[in-house]
């Protein structure tokens, strides 16, 4: 069996890592898997860039002007919508011709266009598509958040700066509606909660969606040494360190403002804790940090390399995520396979993934309060080195290659007897 994975960036980006580690759990299970992305970052074999040319750009470019322009050229939410109106197409790419299974995964800004899904469903190849944000099934958003305007038909978009009945968001539904009916897509969702929502789409009707959790290997990232990781990396021994970071730390999104008032209210609330807390930040964006956490800052800067995050996981006490939109954290997995328990708030599929007082701590949405109790909870009341056991035997169970990867074999034979039917 032949699967080619189609995501827009080899690296960069969470769906981009969950790409690249279901392309080396594959091919470590008997599947010849290729990964074919627009932005190669590697030397890797098995991963292969779209031709290069010019257009490649000005897909991009293009994309980000209509919607600019759409928008009474404001650039309110440029980045958090796509309309997929110029990409390649792929089905021209011996890669394609050779693939029994098109496997999708983050395709946008630029990667691929509506026109070239159809030519992709009109060839007849089995289309899986791995949702690792709400985009394949809303009109343009990628986290439609409260808005229940995909149910339908969109409009009334807003993310826009003029929403109307027949906006935007309204007419690219229309569009992918029109190119979804030209075959059959398998809808993955990477959480039962990203599953629930695109089953209320009405651009999923008639297609088949289920859910199966991103991988990782539970063998590179695993507990060793903390004391050992705190030296390599430059972290006082002494301290109950934080883990915090993000591509980049102050997007709003990241639920940053609602961390920074935890530790606020943490100061606040146990003093003598307190003054043991030092917080280890790693990210983009972290220069000013400093003066707005009344713990000490540890800046670790960008993270390069899987093996040195390793050794950042197991180097703190716990990690914090308050994600206000996710859907399933890579960094929650990766924490918990390092027994490196996690507090998050009750949002997306976090709470899918952190089992609540068991392996670590879900806090109520937006709540900076109950977040900071999580926080305490961990460094002073739990059994933290249960804890940590259990967190790294979820993340076995739930993310382990061999478990994820026979999923994805079991679905790609159903999508290939189909075809055949």
């Amino acid at each position: 069996m032949r699967v080619l994975i189609v995501n827009t960036s080899e690296r960069t980006g969470g769906a981009a890592v969950a790409a690249n580690r279901l392309t080396e759990a594959l091919n470590n299970h008997g599947v010849k898997a290729k990964m074919l992305v627009r932005d190669k970052q590697t030397d890797h074999i098995t991963t292969v860039p779209l031709p290069a040319s010019w257009r490649l750009r000005w897909n991009f470019l293009w994309e980000r002007f209509v919607i600019w322009w759409e928008n009474g050229f404001r650039r309110k939410d440029l980045f958090a919508v796509s309309i997929a109106n110029s990409g390649t197409d792929i089905t021209r790419l011996p890669e394609f011709r050779e693939a029994d299974i098109i496997h999708l995964h983050w395709v946008n800004q630029g990667m691929l266009s509506l026109k070239g899904l159809q030519k992709i469903l009109a060839s007849g190849k089995p289309v899986v598509w791995t949702l690792h944000d709400m985009w394949p099934c809303t009109g343009i958003c990628h986290y439609a958040r409260e808005c229940k305007g995909f149910h339908d038909e969109c409009g009334q978009c807003w993310l826009l700066c003029f929403p109307k009945d027949k906006d935007l968001s309204h007419k690219v539904f229309l569009k992918k509606q029109q190119v979804y009916s030209k075959g059959h897509i398998h809808f993955v969702g990477c959480s039962h909660w990203i599953e629930k929502l695109a089953q209320q789409s009405l651009l999923t009707k008639g297609h088949d969606v289920c859910s199966i959790n991103n991988t990782l290997n539970t063998s590179l990232f695993h507990p060793i040494s903390k004391e050992e990781c705190r030296k390599e990396l430059g972290l006082p021994i002494d301290k109950r360190l934080i883990l915090f970071g993000a591509a980049k730390v102050t997007d709003k999104r990241k639920g940053f403002n609602y961390f920074k008032e935890a530790c606020y209210l943490l100061k606040e609330k146990y003093p003598k804790l307190a003054t043991q807390i030092g917080i280890a930040v790693f990210g983009s964006n972290i220069d000013d940090l400093r003066t707005l956490f009344p713990f000490p800052i540890y800046r670790l800067g960008y993270i390069k390399g899987e093996q040195q995050m390793v050794k950042v996981y197991n180097a703190v006490d716990l990690f914090a995520i308050p994600s206000l939109e996710d859907n399933l954290p890579n960094t929650i997995a990766e924490s918990m396979a390092c027994g490196t328990p996690c507090v998050g708030f009750r949002i997306g599929g976090i709470p899918e993934m952190i089992s609540h007082l068991e392996n670590g701590y879900v806090a109520e949405y937006r709540n900076a309060e109950d977040f900071a109790h999580g926080i305490h909870w961990i460094l002073n009341e739990a059994d933290t080195e249960a804890l940590g056991k259990q967190a790294r035997q979820k993340a076995i169970i739930a993310y382990g290659e061999d478990n994820v990867a026979k999923q994805y074999i079991h679905l790609y034979e159903e999508a290939l007897t189909k075809k055949h039917d």
